[in-house]
């Protein structure tokens, strides 16, 4: 549906290990930040969509995750409901919290997302993980990651959505040239970008080199190719125009579109979920790719963010690597890509993800994003894909953003 809802504040963590933080007090860091950015204090809000999804196996906090965090804020009687969407838990609940807007039930809403994956047993993290594919049909996924996988695959500890990844990122190089030393360049791209951000779990400068040098973890995948398990929170207050109009909101940020899409076995000829999702939030934005400033996209590992460009329509099929080489996509180019450092960088603590896109995008539209600000920046994209069903994302939340 077109949506008629606006961004009044937002609010982040750090992204990284906080092993000494529980739960709540993250996500109070980022809910109280986003309420003070828009200037409503808690009783203010009207309903809230709680963005959970690792954290219950992590935490043994379960069903009612919402609530008890609210609750530590003062906040009660009011609808809460908590959200489990894979890597794309935090941007469904915006999605949500907006439709609920849009259509006229609520004037002031929060949407937060909060996530503890750090613990001294790093199986539980990847345990959180294996359950976002098919677990009914273990065989289709295990045929589908071992097609083409090199014999001398590293032994090493990791998810599984490494294996996955690297299965997408060796047909990418076949269809489209792509070479290990794009996936680098990528990653090096993002090390500059996530430097200038900081709340980025990493803040470091890499070189090409170092990235193909690192320790391969699935192949052609090195380690500063693949996004990190991390913990942190982040939040958005989204109101109508008539209240952000009668609190005289400041800089609110419209809410162009936003839209959620699952997995489909696409035909022959059929797009896939990104591409086809991506047509859907331009169609009800009225815009095209042409229009876009800046995009924050999933880039679980670094060959998606030349997938999804395409997908996203910022080029055409097959010409990933040449809109990368051309400096496109770097701050400072035509569409800056991931200015935030991207998932490789800021880090992609999996419930909290979603909603740290729509923070970044927050501060370019606002101009108020410092030392990374993309120069001009009217309307932003965030594309966040979870999950893995058949051959292709199981949920894909697109949104568009302008000033």
């Amino acid at each position: 549906m077109k949506q008629n809802a606006l961004i009044a504040g937002v609010g982040m963590t750090r992204f990284g290990k906080h092993l000494d933080r529980s739960l709540s007090s993250l996500a109070h860091e980022a809910i109280d930040a986003a309420l003070k950015d828009a200037g409503l204090e808690p009783g203010d809000i009207q309903a809230a969509w709680a963005g959970v999804a690792g954290a219950p196996i992590m935490t043994g906090q379960t069903l009612v995750a919402g609530q008890m965090i609210l609750r530590g804020l003062g906040i009660g009687r009011i609808p809460v409901v908590n959200v489990e969407n894979a890597c794309a838990t935090a941007s469904t609940a915006f999605q949500q919290a907006c439709t609920m807007v849009s259509l006229g039930v609520y004037d002031a809403v929060l949407s937060f997302g909060v996530e503890k994956l750090f613990h001294p047993e790093k199986e539980r993290a990847f345990a959180v993980l294996g359950g976002a594919v098919d677990t009914e049909r273990p065989e289709e996924l295990l045929a589908y990651v071992a097609e083409g996988q090199p014999d001398d695959n590293p032994a090493r500890a990791r998810s599984f959505f490494m294996d996955i990844y690297a299965r997408m990122a060796r047909d990418y190089s076949e269809r489209s040239g792509a070479t290990d030393a794009h996936y680098a360049r990528i990653s090096a791209k993002n090390s500059l970008h996530g430097s200038l951000n900081p709340l980025a779990q990493f803040q470091d400068r890499l070189t090409e080199a170092e990235v193909l040098a690192a320790p391969v973890i699935s192949a052609p995948l090195t380690l500063p190719m693949c996004s990190p398990i991390g913990d942190g929170a982040a939040a958005a207050v989204i109101v109508s125009p008539r209240f952000a109009r009668e609190r005289g909101i400041d800089a609110p940020i419209r809410v162009m579109s936003s839209l959620l899409a699952s997995s489909y076995d696409p035909g022959p000829g059929e797009p896939g979920i990104t591409t086809w999702a991506a047509a859907q939030a331009y169609d009800q934005a009225g815009v095209g790719p042409e229009d876009i400033d800046c995009v924050e996209l999933h880039d679980a590992t670094t060959p998606a963010e030349l997938i999804c460009c395409e997908a996203l329509g910022l080029c055409r099929p097959g010409e990933g690597p040449a809109l990368l080489d051309s400096g496109a996509t770097t701050l400072g180019g035509r569409v800056p890509v991931n200015v935030s450092g991207g998932l490789v960088r800021k880090g992609h603590p999996i419930g909290a993800t979603g909603l740290a896109q729509i923070y970044e995008l927050t501060l370019q539209l606002r101009g108020r994003a410092g030392g990374r600000q993309v120069d001009g920046a009217r309307i932003g994209v965030a594309e966040n894909g979870g999950g893995f069903l058949g051959r292709d994302a199981a949920v894909v939340a697109m949104t568009v953003l302008s000033q």
